[in-house]
């Protein structure tokens, strides 16, 4: 099932008063954002995490790198499209684009951050205080890392949302 986007007009209450200031301000919000408006709660979390990950003190060579390792597991098209996109953008090469889909990177401290963020994604309970010093040794601050946390978050709503509710090419073919 497709969920279908919303509009100022078809939108009620919260999300109808979101979507009209968002479009004054912006202009029409993208599919991903006007499909949110079905949840005034999805969508005021979703730009309140989106605005905040963007006073994040990561480059945006290592978030976006980040981010599409997790959307390469989380399976969610359009996002790996949209990560691919930006990480060029931020002047990753198209070999450490395809190097951070497959979870990894040339540069360490990427790599480690990557490394990081995929084990935040697939397995939390197992961070340790040696995962956490292996980052700061390579120049992470306790900022960073707590910004990688949020990213994954970030990223996991995002893919998650377009899975479940088939925004864009969001659904990866078997």
């Amino acid at each position: 099932m497709t969920f279908e986007p919303l509009t100022p007009d078809t939108a009620s209450g919260r999300s109808q008063d979101i979507l009209t200031e968002l479009t004054r301000r912006h202009g029409e919000p993208g599919a991903m954002v006007s499909t949110m408006a079905h949840s005034p709660a999805v969508l005021e979390g979703y730009l309140g995490l989106s605005k905040a990950m963007r006073r994040s003190r990561l480059s945006r060579a290592v978030s976006e790198r980040v981010s599409l390792a997790i959307q390469q597991r989380q399976g969610c098209e359009m996002c790996l499209g949209f990560h691919t996109t930006a990480a060029a953008a931020a002047g990753v090469s198209d070999e450490e684009i395809l190097a951070a889909r497959l979870g990894t990177s040339q540069d360490p401290a990427a790599a480690e951050a990557i490394r990081f963020g995929l084990q935040i994604y697939t397995a939390p309970w197992s961070i340790s205080d040696d995962d956490v010093d292996q980052l700061i040794k390579l120049g992470y601050s306790e900022r960073d890392i707590a910004d990688i946390v949020g990213l994954v978050a970030l990223n996991v709503l995002t893919g998650a949302f377009n899975l479940a509710t088939g925004v864009g090419v969001a659904r990866r073919q078997s």
